[in-house]
């Protein structure tokens, strides 16, 4: 079930249709394996219904924004876990990486998965777009650079240890951290809030609003996380601004969290 789930996400800017195929069979094997609830049911019935309403009735002012602000709601409810009727499966629990790590749970999110098909319904060209800014070759080879500067800034503020690991569960690992934390995150804050805020206040304070709205997203992890969370938003916007490729700015996002993973203690250091 779960790698069909990230089937139709890794076809979803490719074949809509085979990805929609694709999220129905995970659907109707989720709801026989007890991970997606009547309510649950009902939530993506709603999303449904509102993802027509703004295909049919897109030229027509009201109806748009108001299915678009119905469907970044309950987008926002997926993202936090607040939508009723998902029951998501806990694959790690309270496990420690490495000695100087602090313990922590991890989950294949159901609710969470969904939203890239929620923000494709609003902007049907979410995964590729023409580029807000150009960048030439040794701009990408600095915000290469700036995942690993920015994990040993966090290991110097005393947040981080370095600790080398190869978990047993790395490819669990992958298919939860690839397809439902880093491309979730990313349709949300880059795809659409980012696009949305340049928009509306152009393309440096969109992707500064963007960043620091995905740096208070991690409000619980405490200030220090929150402003490093900021600092990568930063990067992870600039990949979107100079690509116009959401996947572009998934995979910076992504292999942030593999160094973090491999290299240092994670999620945090706690001895």
């Amino acid at each position: 079930m779960w790698m069909l789930l990230a089937a139709s996400l890794l076809v979803s800017g490719f074949d809509r249709r085979v990805a929609l195929f694709l999220l129905l069979v995970a659907t109707v094997w989720a709801g026989y394996s007890g991970v997606l609830q009547p309510a649950g049911v009902g939530v993506m019935a709603v999303l449904a219904i509102m993802a027509l309403l703004l295909h049919r009735y897109r030229q027509i002012g009201a109806v748009a924004v108001g299915a678009e602000l119905g469907l970044l709601f309950i987008a926002i409810n997926l993202l936090s876990h607040f939508a009723p009727g998902f029951n998501n499966l806990r694959v790690l629990d309270q496990v420690r990486v490495g000695e100087m790590s602090a313990p922590f749970s991890m989950y294949y999110n159901f609710d969470k998965a969904l939203l890239p098909f929620v923000f494709l319904a609003i902007i049907p060209s979410l995964f590729a777009t023409r580029p807000l800014r150009h960048a030439q070759r040794r701009h990408w080879l600095l915000l290469i650079v700036s995942l690993p500067v920015l994990l040993l800034l966090a290991t110097v503020a005393g947040g981080l240890k370095i600790e080398m690991h190869f978990p047993q569960w790395f490819g669990q690992f992958f298919l939860a951290n690839l397809f439902f934390v880093s491309l979730a995150e990313e349709a949300l804050f880059r795809g659409y809030l980012q696009r949305r805020l340049s928009q509306l206040i152009g393309p440096l304070a969109g992707l500064l609003a963007s960043a620091v709205l995905f740096g208070i997203s991690h409000l619980a992890g405490g200030a220090l996380l929150v402003g490093f969370a900021t600092v990568a938003g930063v990067i992870y916007g600039l990949a979107w601004m100079w690509s116009g490729r959401l996947w572009v700015a998934t995979l910076f996002h992504f292999a942030l969290n593999l160094l973090h993973l491999l290299f240092f203690t994670y999620p945090a250091y706690r001895p």
